[in-house]
């Protein structure tokens, strides 16, 4: 299975459940305003801590309140990207991609066919913006910023939230065969939220529905 979650957890004021099952390579997660999706990720990632239950990604247990297991998001291996992007206002486009990348002999293992900057820069479009700061960029290209940190992170797994909000329509169409291309050739499951259902039709292989 490519997920396997069962997990209670809080959101805001409310306590959450959900459970899903499936070998789909992507997850969509939908669902209204205030449902807990965000938080949801959140507990993925390591970033907030379930109050029961079960997460697997890949075959990988990353938490299981049972077994007494609790990966550090250090250990999680998330390519997260947040619904407000989170970039360093202080870095250059650039330098704010370099810092995705890891280092060091404890760095994971690149892969063969994963891409490298200078690919992930291309397909993003992002050769003009490299020397510019975040506060210059407009909202569709500070996430397009943001997903290429995310996949030069080398992660084990992928979380979107809200990837395509803000792009025009080329840039969203291009976006989403960046995104199908890299979860299919590097065998990375990924977890996307959206209230696209364009967007969902397009990448999911699954849907988890939040009321």
């Amino acid at each position: 299975m490519s997920f396997d979650l069962a997990l209670t957890y809080r959101a805001g004021e409310r306590e959450r459940e959900v459970t899903i099952a499936t070998p789909a390579r992507i997850l969509a997660v939908t669902g209204p305003s205030g449902a807990g999706k965000t938080s949801l990720l959140d507990c993925l990632a390591g970033l907030r801590r379930p109050l029961a239950g079960r997460a697997a990604i890949g075959s990988r247990a990353i938490f299981d309140a049972g077994a007494g297991i609790d990966l550090p998001p250090e250990g999680r291996r998330a390519g997260y990207v947040f619904q407000d992007m989170r970039l360093f206002p202080h870095l250059t486009v650039r330098r704010n991609l370099a810092y995705g990348v890891p280092g060091g002999r404890r760095a994971p293992a690149l892969p063969a066919d994963w891409p490298g900057f200078g690919e992930v820069a291309r397909l993003l479009d992002l050769g003009p913006l490299l020397d510019r700061r975040p506060a210059t960029l407009s909202g569709g290209e500070a996430r397009r910023v943001a997903i290429g940190r995310a996949i030069l992170s080398r992660p084990a797994f992928l979380l979107l939230d809200e990837p395509l909000a803000s792009l025009d329509p080329a840039r969203a169409e291009r976006t989403m065969a960046m995104i199908e291309r890299i979860v299919a050739r590097v065998t990375v499951p990924a977890v996307l939220v959206s209230h696209e259902e364009r967007e969902v039709e397009r990448l999911a292989g699954a849907v988890l529905p939040l009321a």
